[in-house]
């Protein structure tokens, strides 16, 4: 199990936000589209239906609430025990998924108390690369076949780059250096 950028990554899945909690409540990105479980059930949303696919509200490192620091040992022992987030919720993003049919909100646990700047534009981009068509979440579970834990903040940005497809991101693909 990994986090990069704003995504889990095991070798079989790759979710938004943190990994299925104790009641399989999640946001899981496939090939095909975006799935979510909460309260309400089951839901899925396809690509080819989708014109947008925005994360609101990620957890910025340095902001208050943010401590920058990846809890994956923490949130490791809150999925398998059923424990809180390191002694309280963890913080909660939004995905807003845009199609013809209006617009759907979905709440996401983030799996970090704060995240890099560059880490959450570029999981911004390769969310809408996915979206695209242009990336396929297969190449993060690869990823995770072959490589273990969590990589530090600049490997994990290296790594996103190497995702959106851009070595040397700037404005033209979405993200601001």
């Amino acid at each position: 199990m990994a986090m990069v950028g704003l995504f889990w990554i095991t070798e079989e899945s790759v979710h938004l936000g943190s990994p299925p909690d104790a009641e399989e409540h999640y946001v899981r990105i496939t090939s095909e589209g975006v799935q979510a479980r909460d309260g309400d059930g089951t839901r899925a949303w396809p690509w080819s239906g989708l014109r947008s696919a925005v994360v609101e509200a990620a957890p910025v490192e340095g902001e208050a609430g943010g401590g920058g620091r990846f809890l994956a040992a923490v949130l490791e022992a809150v999925v398998t025990l059923g424990s809180s987030y390191g002694g309280g919720t963890p913080p909660q993003m939004l995905l807003v998924l845009e199609s013809d049919d209006g617009t759907e909100e979905v709440r996401v646990w983030a799996a970090a108390k704060g995240y890099t700047s560059q880490e959450i534009a570029l999981s911004q981009r390769l969310l809408t690369r996915f979206r695209e068509g242009a990336a396929d979440p297969g190449t993060l579970m690869a990823w995770s076949r072959d490589h273990g834990g969590t990589p530090r903040p600049p490997e994990r940005e290296a790594l996103l780059r190497e995702w959106v497809g851009t070595e040397n991101p700037g404005t033209e693909d979405g993200v601001q250096r």
